[in-house]
């Protein structure tokens, strides 16, 4: 296949990365790319569905792979996978013997090993400069159920009308299920059985890098997991936490300790960030040295800084991320051509191990099999936005009153990076705004009347 077909392909069935900022799949075709990477490494706490998919459908994912390897004219096939994942790397076993430049890469059980600037070391040796891009470096990153997504476009002529979600922590049965695009989390969490604590708090994607959500809002081509904790978990509490209470808590007892700093997975690859020196010149109002200020925006935001360094309880990583849409609100951008500093030994030895993190943040309890169950979901309603990940919304092509079938284009690629979007169920349109469709069942529309 050639890459402006395969391109076509990925951007018509509206396929993105599954996770994280969902960056367009066929933007990231590049023939700079002599490495390519499938991210296994299942980044957050309690997250399955990455090892599941790759353990259930080995032979689909790895032929899909080594065929878009084939496209972009790469080198070397990577799969990023932690050692942890036994079962999925015996199925892997099984299936690349067939294909001599697939070779796993093997992980340790640390946190952020998903992270692509991580993993890429980790896998490879390459550093990537700050601020840049993998495809600078001839890397290519793919999150498993994407290329699964990728398998379904040109296997089963299915373009991305559903999700895989995790339902984990205070639920009765927690699982991993596959549910129509634009179905509702409370409606997702059902199907774990419902939730079992009193004032149940939806947070959405993982305990680290996730954020609290309604059981209104709908699940989206990056929705990975919903964690249902009760009001009084630390992690809820440390997200609703103002900013301006967090300045002045550092004010009053950041030791200058490093621990942050020295903790840091960016600034062990030798990125110029150093959470430490930041907290001192935003709680001291320094401005002599501004690089402080600019260089948060190499910041990944993974979180160890405040939910895991901190011997204080003090929030890095928030106050950074207020610093970095504040500079980004002012047209400043990451400054181009830094250098990263040569990679120390000492690295190896500042890992955050999962099952220390875990511990650290009372998850331990909840680190339970959340099997996976693809059985298919009878949804009433779905309400699909037109964007759902980063670049230009789709443009909606129904109108209200129209029939709608399962996998129909609802809304066509706009301009710049975007994709297509398609019904996720059978029945009928009945709301279309600038931000979103709602497509609802005859049964549903029964039930309303």
């Amino acid at each position: 296949m050639e890459m402006k077909e395969l391109s076509s392909i990925l951007q018509q069935n509206g396929i993105v990365g599954a996770g994280g900022a969902g960056f367009p799949t066929y933007a990231k075709l590049d023939e700079r790319a002599e490495t390519i990477i499938l991210n296994c490494a299942e980044c957050e706490p309690l997250l399955r569905l990455h090892r599941q998919l790759l353990e259930k459908y080995a032979q689909e994912i790895v032929e899909t792979f080594h065929m878009m390897g084939q496209v972009v004219g790469a080198k070397e096939v990577v799969i990023g996978i932690k050692k942890a994942y036994k079962k999925t790397i015996d199925a892997l076993n099984e299936v690349i013997g067939e294909y001599p430049e697939v070779r796993l890469g093997l992980l340790d059980e640390v946190y952020p090993a998903g992270d692509e600037v991580v993993l890429i070391y980790e896998v490879t040796g390459k550093v990537v400069r700050p601020g840049g891009l993998p495809i600078e470096s001839g890397v290519a990153v793919f999150n498993v159920e994407t290329v699964y997504n990728v398998y379904r476009a040109l296997n089963q002529k299915t373009p991305v009308v559903d999700k895989l979600v995790s339902v984990v922590a205070e639920v009765e049965h927690p699982v991993t299920v596959r549910v129509p695009i634009g179905t509702t989390i409370e409606e997702v969490v059902r199907l774990a059985g419902g939730t079992t604590t009193k004032d149940a708090v939806y947070f959405i994607g993982g305990p680290m890098m996730g954020f609290i959500g309604t059981g209104s809002q709908p699940v989206t081509k990056t929705t990975n997991a919903v964690l249902v904790l009760p009001e009084e978990h630390l992690i809820i509490q440390k997200k609703r936490r103002k900013s301006s209470i967090d300045l002045k808590r550092a004010a009053a007892c950041c030791c200058q300790c490093t621990m942050c700093t020295d903790l840091c997975p960016r600034n062990r690859l030798g990125h110029p960030i150093e959470p430490h020196l930041f907290m001192r010149a935003a709680t001291c109002k320094d401005m002599q040295e501004p690089n402080i200020f600019i260089n948060t925006m190499f910041c990944s935001s993974c979180g160890l800084c405040e939910m895991y360094s901190c011997m204080q309880g003090l929030s890095p990583r928030s106050l950074m991320a207020e610093y970095k849409a504040g500079l980004r609100a002012n047209g400043i951008k990451p400054p181009q051509g830094v250098v990263p500093k040569p990679v120390g030994e000492e690295r190896e030895y500042r890992k955050v191990p999962m099952e220390r993190l875990m511990a650290r943040l009372d998850l331990t309890k909840y680190d339970k099999e959340a099997p996976l169950d693809e059985s298919r979901v009878p949804i009433k309603k779905v309400k699909i936005l037109l964007s759902q990940h980063i670049g230009a919304p789709a443009s909606a092509i129904v109108k209200q009153g129209d029939q709608v079938t399962r996998g129909q284009m609802v809304a066509e690629p706009g301009k710049g990076l975007s994709v297509g979007i398609h019904a996720s169920i059978d029945g009928t349109v009945i709301e279309v705004s600038e931000k979103y469709i709602v497509i609802e069942t005859q049964e549903g529309r029964a039930g309303n009347e």
